[in-house]
């Protein structure tokens, strides 16, 4: 592919696409290398065709949704993917579990992809990128403009914490419990060109950046900028990565729900004039710690005030400005992390690995 992106890939307002990280697992629900057979030794079916990919290690697989024209079709498509990719996996002898951190992944013990992106990421990057076991949700949303996805991805940042928090989803790090509710986000923090990006003026100085990044050998080419959110420069979207893996499609389609609410809505403000949100970084990156921390318990410094607001006032509010109702149901249900931690102490490690199995 490109190593940088253009302006001209924004195009069209409003299309959606889902990308998911997930473990493949064996018969006992712990991680396994089984990329090479399912990417590389047989054909998958046909709605995964050039959507089936794998990540640093051989027990994380990744799959994109087609190109979504209209957000009712979301579960549709969603449930589609989900369906093949299990299938695929059983026909070859594994499962498939989802979460931001599988807890029984332990880096030292499982195999790296031998692809040659990521040999290379291995040997520049080196330990925090030797350990990155993570798995995540990616949500793009289309949009016409390339300053106007800049700016929507500027004002985005706020609500990283929030999606972050609603889906915390992995409290266990190599076999022990962290006391976080999302220590995903915390080990994907230690790579580079991670975790809550600055403000751009517009699309000119992110292309500066994004070239100068790729022609300084920062990176290897625009993919390797792995911030919580960016406009996609090759795809012509606003991409959001802030939420932890998921076994529940349910689940998924809420954070969907709101990310495409969320860009419609701030593209009506970039379209009316609105000027963007002037807000520290740093105060971004204290709720996003917040989240890591205490999940849905958290409470989350507000966008436009010097107060602090628990995260249950943060989703009566945004679904009822946005007509949304997702949000309002993962908070809720019980916290991802939450029935982990539950599940491994009524029932054993066992029942905490089934409970991650794929859910299609």
């Amino acid at each position: 592919m490109d190593k940088t992106g253009s302006p001209e890939s924004f195009t069209r307002m409003g299309t959606l696409g889902i990308e998911e990280e997930f473990y493949v697992v064996d018969e006992f629900g712990r991680p396994t290398s089984g990329t090479d057979e399912l990417v590389y030794e047989t054909d998958p079916p046909e709605i995964l065709a050039e959507r089936l990919d794998h990540e640093l290690f051989k027990c994380i697989i990744e799959t994109q949704t087609p190109l979504i024209e209209a957000p009712s079709r979301a579960g549709e498509q969603l449930l589609a993917v989900r369906e093949a990719l299990a299938d695929h996996a059983e026909r070859n002898g594994f499962q498939i579990a989802a979460a931001g951190l599988h807890p029984l992944a332990k880096w030292r013990e499982l195999e790296h992809a031998e692809k040659p992106r990521y040999r290379a990421q291995l040997d520049r990057i080196q330990y925090p990128q030797h350990r990155n076991t993570t798995a995540g949700l990616h949500v793009h949303v289309g949009v016409d403009d390339p300053d106007k996805a800049v700016w929507i991805a500027n004002e985005l940042r706020w609500h990283v914490p929030v999606m972050l928090a609603l889906s915390a989803n992995s409290p266990y790090w190599n076999g022990f419990d962290t006391g976080l509710q999302s220590a995903r986000a915390k080990i994907f923090e230690a790579l580079p060109n991670t975790g809550m990006p600055t403000e751009f003026a517009d699309y000119e100085a992110f292309q500066r950046y994004e070239r100068r990044m790729v022609e300084s050998g920062s990176i290897d080419d625009r993919g390797e900028l792995w911030f919580d959110v960016r406009p996609h420069s090759g795809h012509g979207t606003v991409e959001v990565r802030a939420p932890d893996g998921q076994a529940d499609p349910d689940r998924v389609l809420a954070f969907v729900e709101y990310v495409h609410a969320l860009v419609e809505d701030y593209a009506a403000r970039y379209e009316d004039g609105e000027s963007g949100t002037d807000i520290r970084r740093e105060l971004l990156d204290e709720n996003k710690w917040r989240a890591i921390r205490h999940g849905q318990s958290a409470e989350l410094l507000a966008k436009d005030s010097a107060e602090t607001r628990p995260l249950a006032e943060i989703v009566e509010r945004e679904c009822e400005r946005l007509d949304v109702s997702g949000l309002r149901t993962l908070f809720d249900g019980e916290s991802g992390a939450t029935r982990q931690r539950r599940i491994r102490r009524e029932e054993g490690v066992q029942s905490l690995c089934e409970s991650l199995l794929l859910e299609h």
